[in-house]
């Protein structure tokens, strides 16, 4: 088959009242946004820490989806601003769970334990970015849905897995796990550990990021790796 040529037009016409042409940088700069009570700033990410030790906010079971993360309907309203939105975050399966997140003191964050299937539903990233603004560093499930697994590694949640299904029995609620060695442990070929400091076991997991993902992950998200 031929490859498709494009044949542009001899002659076109554009009306030019209807561009604006960009103002000088520093002009610019001058400029104040203005934006609506109900309209906030991406909150600032850092890094994914080399170390995290951090308690188990919440335990799910199979197929949470992200309407139960980040719930439609009266919080649909509120998804330009991320402070007020993150409050509805898993209400729907723990009403506590925005308090409860608001009250770690660790520096390193909460993690999440799923089970298969974690994040199905619809693609919206707020499932993903809210739970991000109250302290999720890391998602340990058995399996991931696609769109939202990739949501979390733009907004810098590290998604692992369990190597062995059978050790999602093993955690509990508000058990406190330790991952060490994470920027290394990320390499192509190399293993995950998560110690449960509550119950004294080591819990084998593995990723299936790729190097971008990776990349991301670490950065803190997509957009603090690009400002890079």
């Amino acid at each position: 088959m031929t490859y498709p040529e494009l044949n542009l037009a001899a002659h076109a016409s554009v009306n030019t009242a209807m561009l604006v042409p960009p103002l000088p940088e520093a002009e610019a700069q001058l400029i104040e946004l203005t934006k609506g009570p109900n309209i906030s700033e991406l909150p600032d990410f850092d890094p994914l820490p080399d170390l995290i030790e951090a308690p188990v906010l919440l335990k799910v079971g199979d197929n949470i989806s992200t309407d139960e993360i980040s719930p439609a309907g009266r919080a649909l309203p509120f998804r330009s601003n991320i402070p007020k939105l993150a409050e509805f975050t898993y209400t729907q399966v723990d009403e506590t769970y925005p308090t409860r997140a608001a009250e770690i003191s660790s520096g390193t964050g909460y993690i999440v334990v799923g089970g298969d299937n974690y994040g199905q539903g619809s693609s919206r990233e707020h499932a993903a970015i809210t739970p991000r603004y109250l302290g999720l560093r890391v998602v340990i499930a058995k399996s991931f849905a696609r769109i939202h697994w990739q949501n979390l590694a733009n907004f810098g949640i590290l998604a692992v897995e369990f190597e062995d299904p059978a050790d999602y029995d093993r955690i509990a609620q508000d058990d406190v796990l330790r991952i060490d060695g994470l920027r290394d442990a990320l390499r192509p070929g190399s293993s995950l550990i998560a110690h449960n400091q509550s119950q004294d076991v080591d819990i084998a997991l593995r990723h299936r990021l790729s190097a971008r993902q990776v990349k991301a992950v670490l950065a803190g998200g997509v957009i603090p790796l690009l400002a890079e």
